[in-house]
């Protein structure tokens, strides 16, 4: 799946900044609309270190109102969790009916770091794509809207990122040995994900995956997704861009000047068949 990415997806700046503040209104309707309408929101975030989650998650909650929201970044679990089931925590942060839960990572790890780091028996690791699955269809089931994004970039890209943090003294602390470690390891992840991706695609969870060289793109493939989904789900058309217009004004040019082209092509070719059939005569 992740090999047939394209990774040279780019936003011109330009067009960025004419359909970002309209994206941003939007998203401030469409989170003022779910609190009204009591829908439960769960947007989750994966992808690849230095993928650029967490500035992608600043941007998305810039225009929202912070009551309606919480923000989980997710670690390993702590002693007293580990002694319950394992999604057990992750039940403490489900949203209450009309609040979005957003997630800095989530309960993937159990199939991800857990699995390519060896933390758990193998057996446990399968279990969880079930356990997954069952999870987010008892919440799909309950009304949640889920929203499951992974942010995708090339190893060279990623180990281009961490050479530039780590240049820099004030984002040097960002790039650490275990991070390095899994830049080594950037085929076993993929693997990992890979199979993550296969065993819990759903229609009521799908993946987004996004193109994340380009942190322009990167942002308004995220605001579209949130916002369509959102859009379809409270039963609103869909917001129109400025690129949306201009596309459907230049095909309406376009058909205008085709009929145009036909109308005077038809009378020649009406003419010919007459000079046709004298000719036969």
């Amino acid at each position: 799946m992740l090999d047939k990415v394209d990774l040279s997806c780019k936003m011109p700046k330009k067009r960025f900044k004419r359909i970002m503040p309209i994206l941003e209104s939007r998203l401030f309707e469409v989170q003022k609309a779910s609190w009204d309408a009591r829908l439960p929101v769960i947007i989750l975030f994966e992808g690849w270190d230095a993928a650029g989650k967490g500035t992608s998650i600043q941007k998305m909650t810039g225009p929202l109102d912070p009551r309606g929201y919480k923000l989980y970044p997710i670690r390993a679990a702590r002693t007293y969790e580990k002694k319950r089931p394992w999604l057990w925590r992750f039940w403490l942060k489900l949203p209450a009916r009309g609040e979005w839960a957003i997630f800095d990572r989530s309960w993937y790890g159990r199939v991800l770091v857990e699995r390519v780091e060896n933390l758990i028996p193998e057996s446990e690791w399968r279990r969880a794509y079930r356990d997954i699955v069952d999870f987010e269809r008892t919440l799909a089931d309950d009304g949640h809207l889920i929203l499951k994004f992974f942010l995708h970039i090339s190893k060279q890209e990623q180990k281009r990122r961490f050479n530039k943090l780590s240049k820099d003294p004030l984002t040097a602390w960002h790039v650490t040995d275990e991070d390095w470690e899994h830049h080594y390891r950037y085929d076993d992840w993929l693997v990992a994900y890979e199979e993550a991706f296969e065993r819990t695609e759903t229609e009521w969870a799908p993946w987004t995956i996004v193109e994340a060289t380009d942190r322009r793109f990167t942002w308004v493939k995220i605001f579209k997704t949130v916002i369509t989904a959102l859009e379809e789900r409270l039963g609103w058309p869909s917001v129109e861009l400025p690129e949306d217009q201009e596309a459907m004004e230049a095909e309406a040019d376009f058909t205008e000047e085709e009929e145009t082209l036909n109308g005077l092509i038809e009378p020649a070719a009406e003419a010919t068949e007459e000079f046709d059939s004298i000719d036969d005569e």
